[in-house]
């Protein structure tokens, strides 16, 4: 059992005894009461299964002091299979990972750069979240491999990203919910197929028009987001089983997304130009996943703004479809989850909202 309490300068101290496991006490401080209690129910839970962190050891292997955690970063990426989001968020952190110390990975640190977060760089909560999910699950290897004994990240207490009094300005989460309005997706079609806009002299060039209307179709019929889109292979496409199969997502799982009436249409129309990709756009290189990207997400912005939808971004078109599953079907919850690709169900709930004039023609 551990034993916290507070000292006169106002610190905690945290002893923690375990009989058959640990020969002598162990002691260790924290500023505030929830981290004390944090530190000791992550470290009594490794010691009931057994696990002994390094630094508790009688004869410890001698942990280099100039040891930054850019060097467990380096190999982690080297080494680790995970989502590309986390790739992408720790390849543009090396800097600042590269200032960290091993052995100064505490609770306080932790504390600290997520202040650092909130009064300095003024980033959002979700922001703050994405940052801090990465560097724990790299953190959490760094345990699995013995070379930190716990993860001061997971210590953290709930809504830690939320900005509280002391840390200015108050910065919220904000959610989209820009929907195709009437006559935009009629508009897009009318411009992918080779129309000039009023008032243009020209519209887009014609050497990728018919990708682009594909791609535009299945982002609203499946939900799919832009590089599951562009990275497809014709090898995951099943058109006798209505399905795309797709090996690895955001969140690093498998899925299996179906295929509308609609979404086969458009496959059947859509004259297959390669052999191994759906797409022209990419290379097949993980190292031109972001190139090909931004050039997609420049060539939309074009195209929204020559339709007249100003503000639609091309994420929002997975937001309009999961909620056209929503309205135009009885797929449950799970369901749609499944073809979303949402793990969480709390999530997918924001992707549900009505327009309010859909929900007022439900009234009396």
């Amino acid at each position: 059992m551990a034993t916290i309490r507070q000292r006169k300068s106002g610190s905690w101290e945290i002893i923690i005894r375990k009989k058959g496991v640990l020969e002598k006490p162990h002691y260790a401080s924290a500023d505030t009461e929830i981290e004390a209690r944090n530190y000791a129910e992550t470290l009594e839970g490794l010691l009931d299964q057994g696990i002994i962190p390094t630094e508790l050891k009688d004869d410890p292997v001698p942990q280099r002091q100039h040891d930054t955690v850019k060097v467990w970063a380096d190999i982690y990426l080297a080494q680790v299979d995970m989502s590309d989001s986390d790739r992408v968020l720790l390849h543009s952190m090396l800097d600042l990972i590269g200032l960290w110390k091993m052995h100064e990975l505490s609770m306080q640190w932790a504390h600290r750069w997520v202040q650092s977060m909130k009064r300095v760089d003024r980033l959002s909560p979700s922001s703050i979240r994405h940052k801090v999910g990465a560097v724990a699950r790299m953190l959490d290897w760094c345990v699995a491999m013995d070379k930190l004994a716990v993860n001061p990240l997971r210590m953290l207490p709930k809504r830690y990203a939320s900005y509280a009094m002391g840390d200015g300005d108050r910065r919220v989460d904000v959610e989209r919910d820009r929907r195709l309005l009437e006559g935009e997706e009629e508009r897009i079609i009318a411009l992918l197929s080779g129309d000039i806009p009023a008032g243009k002299e020209r519209g887009l060039l014609k050497d990728d028009l018919e990708d682009w209307i594909l791609i535009f179709t299945l982002a609203l019929e499946t939900a799919m987001r832009l590089k599951e889109l562009y990275t497809l292979t014709w090898e995951q496409v099943d058109l006798e089983k209505r399905t795309v199969f797709l090996d690895k997502t955001k969140n690093g799982d498998k899925r299996q997304v179906p295929l509308s009436s609609v979404a086969l249409e458009a496959f059947g129309a859509f004259p297959r130009k390669y052999d191994r990709f759906v797409f022209g756009w990419w290379d097949g290189r993980r190292e031109s996943l972001r190139g090909a990207t931004n050039k997609l997400s420049q060539k939309w912005a074009r195209i929204s703004r020559l339709s007249g939808c100003d503000g639609l971004h091309f994420h929002d078109l997975r937001h309009e479809a999961v909620c056209r599953l929503y309205e135009r079907t009885q797929l449950s919850d799970l369901q749609i989850a499944k073809i979303s690709g949402h793990k969480d169900l709390r999530m997918l709930k924001r992707y549900a909202n009505l327009r309010g004039s859909d929900l007022a023609e439900l009234l009396w």
